[in-house]
């Protein structure tokens, strides 16, 4: 969720509340009984003591469930909040399940990360609450590899592999506004959590709720001889397998490109600045207001690089004081990658992020081809993208004569797969989302922005020796293979009630069970809703992808091959809208593509999402 506001995945407590005085007394007693945090039991309590009962409700009679991106909600009181009696309660869980799952979770134990996010007047900071979730697995015996200070998300599963663990848990809310934090879980195989385990660990937690003795203790892993800090060893491990993604280090080492990175106050300045070193690269520059941790996001209005160019102000301006042609922006957790260029005219481009999956898609590709002069060798190759990204892959994938799958939103779909395919033998060069979330290589089954980032460095370093900018290269691909002209965008609604209704009337949108047949003056020919498993273009009327009840998804292609999809966020109060149109490699004119694009897509929002009955709120 984003915005401070409710949980958009929350459900109703079990078994405690659902309506009545009754049952919101019984929610408030368990929580002044079971919180030993003085500021959000205080919270708790004045709002009794004012008579707010329908923000206690919202507080206490709803908890977090496994979104896109695991557990993720506004820090504060209550068990709709991530505090620290719901990650107590989130861990004592999954220690739970984990006991089910593994006879030797004792011996393999498990990793946890965090961020640099906190609040203070809950006293909720990422670290005290991965200090909780080892309190909770140390106080049963479970080792515990806690790293001493922050890192990147992708550092948890790599982590995950390379010390055999059970499980990785990372505390941390990525992108989202301030006010957020997020507890992110990795399975053993270091992808993120998926079916069915979440369900099951979130009925493990509705079975645990109450606090176990040494739960509070978060003094614990200071003092006990079963957590370790695997800091140095994975630092270490992580920045020499990186070198497996670097093809010209000698090059890289004498370029006259340079770089500007901002780390978006978070916590990827250090990790960037070594990635680099790694790559025989001169320290790319950082943004010195940004480069260190500021849970605050002081000098940008939120801390999402994907918003383009109005948050990379003071990045753009210190490039043009440096003389820096290109921009790297990790974002808080470093977890996902946005790249700007200057251009000609002194403008700059900040890339969609379906664009720099086409770049690196081509980059990945084009190294290992160098390598692999044996045309035979393409067939054991895959990319993957998440079926609400551009289909340039596919295109690459049927030109080159490698493999293409598309998955559900989220990088826990694409991590999975990639497991089975590298389990089954297959290579996986690269995977992306368009949210800006790229995994060069396989180092994690996770998107990884500290490895996209200087993987783009190098590319722009190559792309300089052929007198290439970024921007031409790109469109060297789109005349290749297919200009794909993409738009993405969302509306922000902070009413569940309301997202759900909008999906709802468009399954039965003129008579019951019926779809809509026409989107303004555009013909519908296939409907995919992944939420019911429908799927027109199937002779059984039966999705390929797998069903996803607890999200809202529907897809349309329209008679002039125009692919559009309306999405509920699993991670903000979001709803997001993709389209692209796809054209024949050579064709150069894309103005008409542009123009319909664009035409379809004001169909698609005045018709399908109607933002002004439904109070929808446009992106500035």
């Amino acid at each position: 969720m984003g915005d401070g506001g409710q949980d958009i995945n929350a459900n109703p407590l079990k078994g405690d509340v659902h309506d009545g005085d009754q049952e919101l007394e019984r929610a408030l007693d368990r929580w002044l009984l079971w919180d030993q945090n003085p500021k959000t039991k205080a919270e708790i309590e004045k709002l009794h003591h004012d008579g707010k009962k329908k923000e206690l409700r919202d507080r206490l009679c709803y908890r977090m469930t496994f979104g896109t991106a695991g557990l993720r909600s506004s820090m504060g009181a209550g068990f709709s909040c991530i505090n620290d009696l719901t990650i107590i309660q989130s861990t004592q869980g999954l220690l739970k399940y984990l006991e089910r799952c593994f006879s030797d979770l004792e011996q393999r134990g498990v990793v946890i990360g965090y961020d640099t996010r906190g609040q203070e007047k809950s006293r909720c900071s990422s670290m005290r609450l991965a200090q909780l979730t080892a309190a909770v697995f140390l106080g049963k015996e479970i080792p515990v590899y806690l790293f001493s200070t922050y890192v990147p998300t992708p550092f948890v599963p790599y982590a995950v592999r390379q010390l055999h663990v059970a499980a990785g848990v990372m505390i941390t809310a990525s992108h989202n506004p301030k006010e957020d934090n997020g507890y992110k879980v990795y399975w053993e195989n270091g992808a993120q959590l998926g079916a069915p385990h979440d369900k099951r660990i979130l009925q493990c937690i509705e079975e645990n709720l109450e606090p176990w003795q040494e739960s509070w203790n978060g003094n614990l892993s200071d003092v006990s001889p079963l957590r370790q800090d695997p800091l140095n060893e994975i630092s270490a491990l992580y920045m020499e397998d990186l070198k497996k993604l670097c093809f010209h280090r000698e090059l890289n080492s004498k370029t006259s490109v340079k770089f500007v990175h901002t780390s978006f106050h978070g916590v990827g300045h250090d990790y960037v600045q070594a990635a680099f070193k790694a790559f025989g690269f001169a320290p790319p520059i950082p943004v010195p207001e940004q480069k260190d941790p500021d849970p605050e996001f002081s000098t940008v209005k939120c801390p999402n690089p994907e918003e383009g160019e109005c948050v990379l102000v003071l990045a753009i301006k210190l490039a043009e004081k440096e003389g820096a042609r290109v921009v790297l922006a990790t974002d808080p957790d470093a977890d996902r990658l946005a790249v700007a260029e200057e251009q000609e005219d002194g403008r700059w481009k900040v890339f969609s992020g379906n664009e720099l999956g086409a770049l690196l898609g081509w980059w990945m590709f084009s190294c290992w081809r160098s390598e692999h002069p044996d045309l035979s060798d393409v067939k054991n190759v895959y990319m993957l993208a998440t079926t609400v990204s551009s289909k340039v892959l596919q295109a690459l994938a049927v030109h080159e004569g490698f493999h293409f799958e598309e998955t559900l939103p989220g990088f826990k779909w694409i991590g999975n797969r990639i497991d089975e395919l590298l389990q089954s033998g297959k290579e996986v060069l690269f995977a992306f989302e368009e949210s800006i979330g790229f995994m060069c290589g396989t180092l994690m089954f996770d998107k990884d922005g500290v490895s996209a980032a200087v993987v783009v460095a190098e590319m722009a370093a190559y792309l300089e020796t052929r007198n290439l900018t970024i921007v031409q290269q790109l469109n060297n691909i789109y005349r290749t293979y297919g200009h794909h002209i993409s738009r993405t965008s969302y509306f922000k609604c902070y009413d569940p009630a309301t997202i759900k209704k909008i999906f709802e009337r468009l399954r039965n949108y003129e008579t019951e069970s019926q779809y809509p047949c026409l989107c303004g003056s555009f013909e519908i020919l296939h409907i995919r809703d992944v939420t019911t498993g429908f799927d027109s273009s199937q002779p059984n009327n039966k999705s390929v992808l797998p069903v996803s009840r607890s999200s809202q998804m529907i897809t349309f292609t329209f008679l002039n091959g125009c692919v559009s999809t309306l999405r509920a966020s699993g991670t903000e109060p979001k709803i997001k809208y993709y389209a692209e149109f796809c054209a024949p490699p050579g064709q150069s004119d894309t103005a008409h593509l542009e123009e319909e694009l664009n035409r379809l897509i004001d169909a698609l929002v005045k018709h399908f999402l109607e933002p002004e009955k439904n109070g929808l709120i446009a992106r500035v």
